[in-house]
């Protein structure tokens, strides 16, 4: 039995590490970053386990507002407090902002051009192969969570089913597979 001690954990040296780290994120995403928040967070920096990606994440969904500003208000917070949600927030949406708004001068100029309308549908169809990838790359994070992987992946598909098939109102869908996941997890637990 080996006792070497574990590495350090990987962390954000200060708020402007933070800062950048999220701004640099915001660049990557266009449509759909949570992709990207996965890899750089998990993978790259190492500030959070594919299993705490994955509890954050489903936490930053049930909560108002836009997901990805969710989270990054709770990796923020994690390790700096307030100061550090602020500085992650700022850091996902100032830049960003500009480029925004930027672009729209220039969309408002060239809108009716065949290229640009193409463009944004290609766009879209890579954004859906991103989320798609990175649903399939946290599989295995499933693996110590108190639902069996086959049951959790069946919740999945449900959700799925409810909300794109059915076209159930999500608010609903999230309401009822949510109580039922959390009264199995609730009584497996107990």
């Amino acid at each position: 039995m080996s006792t070497e001690p574990q590495p350090a954990r990987a962390r954000p040296t200060s708020l402007a590490d933070i800062f950048f780290s999220f701004t640099v994120l915001a660049l990557q995403g266009f449509g759909g970053v949570v992709a990207i928040v996965q890899r750089e967070m998990v993978e790259r920096k190492r500030w959070l386990t594919n299993e705490e990606f994955v509890e954050d994440w489903a936490v930053a969904q049930i909560m108002p507002g836009p997901n990805v500003l969710n989270l990054c208000l709770m990796i923020g917070n994690r390790y700096f407090g307030l100061p550090g949600a602020l500085m992650a927030l700022a850091g996902l949406l100032i830049i960003p902002l500009i480029i925004v708004l930027l672009m729209a001068v220039a969309y408002a100029q060239f809108a009716q051009h065949p290229g640009v309308a193409g463009a944004l549908r290609g766009m879209s169809a890579v954004t859906s192969g991103l989320i798609f990838a990175t649903g399939l790359k946290l599989v295995p994070a499933l693996h110590n969570h108190p639902l069996t992987r086959r049951l959790a992946l069946l919740f999945s598909a449900l959700c799925f089913v409810c909300v794109a098939l059915l076209k159930l109102p999500l608010v609903y869908v999230l309401l009822g597979l949510g109580a039922i996941s959390w009264a199995l997890v609730f009584r497996k637990l107990k």
